[in-house]
This record gives C-alpha cells, structure tokens and sequence, in this order.
C-alpha cells in the first residue's frame, strides 16, 4: 500500500539576488514499511528533501509539487496541520542529536513530550512510558539515562535517545537524516541495526538519508540518487547499485574504497566540484564532471528513461553507462 507519494517536488530558497532552487522536481513514492535510501554528495538536496517532506523548510521557502502522506495533500497544509502530524504519523530523527536535543531539559521529559502532545497522557505517566522507550532501543541503563541531561550522554545513548523520541506515538513514517554521521563504525551498525529492526517490528517505513552507498545498500529496499537538486537515478537497491544507468552513479560507485587494496592506495574521485545551485543552469548538473557529456547535456534537462522493474535514470546517454566495478 502507498503510504508516501512525491510528484515534481521542487525547493525554492529566497537569496539577496532572488531565489535559488535547491530541490528540483523529486518525484518518487513510498509503501508502507519500505526502506528508502536517499544519497548524494553534500549539496545535492537530500537533506531540503526531508525537511520539505515534515513541513519544516526554511522560513520563506517555497515549496511546489505534491506530496501525498496516507491520502492527505501536505504541501498546502497548515502549519497547524503539520504539527499535528509530526511526532505522531510521521517524525524525523535528526544529523546531530547534541543541536536536536534541548541541553536544558532531562532527557527522559524530552522523549515524554511527543506523548503528551499527541497521546493526551499526564507527564508523569508520559516520563514512565519515556523509560520503557529507552529501554525498547537498548540503552544499557534507561531510568539513568532519563534522568540525565544530554551532555551526560554518549553520541550513542543520544542518538538511541532520538529513535526513543521519533517512535513514540508509533509513526507509519520515520526520516532519519544522516544518524550515524559523528559515530564510530561499531556504534553505527548498532543504530542502522535498530532502526531496521523498529522498522520490521512495527512495520513502520523509513526513509534514509546518507552519504554513504555502503549504508544504504545494507540498510534500504530501494535508493534515490541525487545531484544538484535532481533526482539522477532510482530503483531497487541491488540493481541500481549492481548495473548502474547514470553516469553519476558509476561515479560514486567507483569512488568507493576497495576491499583489499593495498595500504596508502589512492582512491578514486569525482573530478571537478558540485556546482552551487545558482550555477546549475538548463542542462545536466552532472554535466561539468561526467565523462559522457555531449553538447546537449549543457542546454537541457535530460529525461527519465525506465529500464524496467522500477528502475529510473535521468541521461541522456543512459544506455551507453556500464555496470559498476
């Protein structure tokens, strides 16, 4: 069943030189208990696409298209509206939890909020439920860590502490943006491995937005593939990721370590920058970087060609991209 459906979402950010577009017609879906992978460099809209989804883009920005969340239109709702969803049919589990988290509160009555505005419980049984939340995401000591303020905390209790947040009233929709990013490798497994988890247990699904191609491919059933506020590629995971058809995803691909490789090798990369969205221009974002270009890349958006089973690019020369290394 659909629970998530984006059509030509665009993010329009006011500047002193006029607005820039930072999202530029997203369009994808999403069913109930799915994983998702959103992933791209730094700058290419993965984090304006879910704040965009939650209703929480910046002030003054201007966001088009359609996003449709069990059946209900969000882009024209109100701010009344939205509140009224977040934390409960949908909520988010922010980058960095030590800016998320208020340092002022215990974090036990921070994790009890969400209860009290959407359950109606007295906020001594909503601190109680709290506790048994803390304990649902496997923090070793739940009543000490509710009692605590956040510095108390390490990144791994905190960032348990945000899932505890974002799971509370049982959401059909969890955005996590980036919520391995400050942790080691070990503490991040754990966390991708909690998620997925909730995400099985409660049949809740989950949107995860990562830099790394290595944590969706574990972790997700399909992926979108962003640049420059464009969506490149999407699909099951294991066949974009397997036979690539967009030169921007091959890139990402063959800059990955390999396993093996000897000690001090260098690593593969992407030639060139990201552009600054002003500078995107009418053509491929890709096009400045991609082995590929021609001169039509430079002048038009290029179009999205189906290779079946879901599976979407945005090239131009889309069928002449090989499969990944």
């Amino acid at each position: 069943m659909t629970l998530l459906e984006v059509t030509d979402l665009s993010v329009d950010l006011p500047l002193p030189r006029g607005a820039v577009r930072v999202v530029d017609g997203a369009t994808f879906r999403l069913d109930a208990g799915e994983s998702l992978g959103v992933v791209g460099e730094s700058g290419s809209g993965k984090t304006m696409t879910a704040l965009a989804l939650m209703g929480l883009a910046p002030e003054g920005a201007r966001i088009g298209g359609s996003i449709r969340f069990e059946g209900r239109e969000l882009v024209s709702s109100s701010e009344e509206a939205m509140r009224a969803l977040r934390g409960d049919r949908m909520a988010m589990i922010f980058q960095e939890p030590m800016t998320a988290l208020n340092p002022l509160h215990r974090v036990g009555v921070q994790v009890a909020e969400p209860l009290v505005l959407h359950r109606g419980l007295s906020r001594s049984a909503a601190f109680g439920e709290a506790v048994r939340l803390l304990e649902r995401v496997r923090l070793a000591d739940p009543e000490r860590a509710a009692h605590a303020y956040p510095f108390a905390l390490s990144g791994g209790e905190r960032q348990r502490a945000m899932i505890a947040m974002a799971i509370g009233c049982g959401p059909r929709l969890v955005i996590a943006d980036e919520p391995t990013t400050a942790l080691d490798v070990t503490v991040q497994a754990r966390i991708l491995a909690l998620i997925d988890g909730l995400r099985v247990e409660t049949g809740m699904a989950v949107i995860l937005v990562s830099h790394d191609l290595a944590v969706v491919a574990g972790n997700c059933d399909r992926v979108l593939v962003l640049y420059g506020g464009l969506v490149m590629e999407s699909g099951p995971v294991e066949v974009v990721l397997r036979a690539p058809k967009n030169p921007y995803t091959r890139a990402l691909l063959e800059a990955r370590p390999e396993p093996g490789a000897p000690r001090g090798a260098r690593l593969k990369t992407i030639p060139g920058a990201p552009p600054r969205h002003r500078d995107v221009g009418a053509g491929c974002p890709f096009a400045a970087r991609c082995e590929l270009t021609v001169d039509v890349c430079r002048t038009a958006r290029p179009p999205s060609v189906a290779f079946g089973a879901g599976h979407v690019s945005r090239c131009w020369r889309a069928a002449e991209v090989g499969e990944a290394p």
